[in-house]
């Protein structure tokens, strides 16, 4: 099943008077771009959840962002009191010397931040998070991705709707060229003998057939039609068959600007000139979708 890369979702697990929500949303991009916010005591889980994430959603600018609510939030880290007054007595001391103003109000606001950017004033500790809220903060990730995906799915089944009826058109486009085509060869041999009689030429008639005929197969644009449809085919097939299918159809798509490219250039004529700018344009609009496509 063909996913887009855009999605969003939700995933909430309740415990213990606590609520755990996981929001994970993501957008189009080459590789897995992962953005990944956690409250502090759930951090020595990174790893584990980034390889979840990395496992469920493949490609994609993602971020996955967890909350919990709960009464009481544990801190996590303590004030070493000791050195915090050791600092404050040097620091006052120091002020004093150079003759600043350490009582007033405005200083000892200043001070107190810097204070507690000073080494062993401020002192993380492990907060030890029971098995039950690593459950539940697993589950919470699970639900979110799972969510996710099912809304990648449904946009994925729209993208691939769209394309496949561009696809069409492409086909359509190219089935309508056949008329112009004999129309064009025709045109082709009137206009060189017309030439020739105006500037009162005398040829050999059987070179000059041999010629036109060179000519004419030069600019034949069967092999291209004949490629092209097999393209449009396979495209198909990957759409309908294939997981993850974004990188393959891209690839198809390129072979496919290249035959209506080489098209083009063989038109010679108005009405394959006007088809082939529609093919263009639908081909277009294919590699745009084509970029949402996991």
């Amino acid at each position: 099943m063909v996913k887009s890369m855009t999605g969003y979702g939700k995933g909430e697990i309740s415990f213990a008077g606590r609520k755990i929500t996981a929001e994970v949303r993501s957008l189009n991009g080459k590789q897995l771009d992962l953005s990944l916010r956690l409250p502090p005591q759930y951090r020595q889980w990174e790893y584990e959840i980034r390889n979840i994430v990395a496992r469920s959603l493949s490609r994609g600018k993602a971020e996955l962002a967890v909350t919990l609510e709960s009464g009481q939030q544990p801190c996590g880290a303590t004030i070493d009191r000791d050195y915090f007054r050791d600092y404050y007595r040097q620091l006052a001391a120091l002020g004093g010397e150079m003759g600043l103003e350490m009582d007033s109000p405005g200083t000892a606001a200043a001070l107190v931040p810097a204070i507690l950017r000073l080494p062993e004033v401020v002192r993380s500790e492990a907060v030890q998070v029971p098995d039950e809220e690593r459950r539940a903060l697993m589950d919470a990730v699970a639900v979110a991705l799972d969510a996710i995906n099912a809304f990648r799915a449904t946009e994925g089944a729209a993208l691939i709707a769209d394309l496949l009826q561009r696809i069409d058109t492409i086909m359509s486009l190219l089935d309508g060229i056949a008329p112009f085509e004999a129309a064009r060869a025709d045109a082709i041999r009137r206009r060189i003998r017309d030439q020739i009689e105006a500037m009162r030429l005398t040829v050999d008639g059987n070179r000059l057939e041999q010629e036109m005929i060179y000519y004419i197969e030069k600019i034949d644009v069967t092999e291209e039609k004949v490629r092209l449809a097999n393209h449009c085919d396979y495209f198909r097939a990957v759409a309908a068959g294939e997981e993850d299918a974004g990188r393959k159809l891209g690839f198809i798509a390129q072979e496919m600007g290249r035959e209506i490219n080489t098209l083009g250039s063989k038109a010679n004529q108005v009405d394959m000139q006007k088809a082939v700018v529609e093919m263009k344009d639908q081909l277009e609009r294919i590699k745009e979708q084509i970029l949402n496509i996991l």
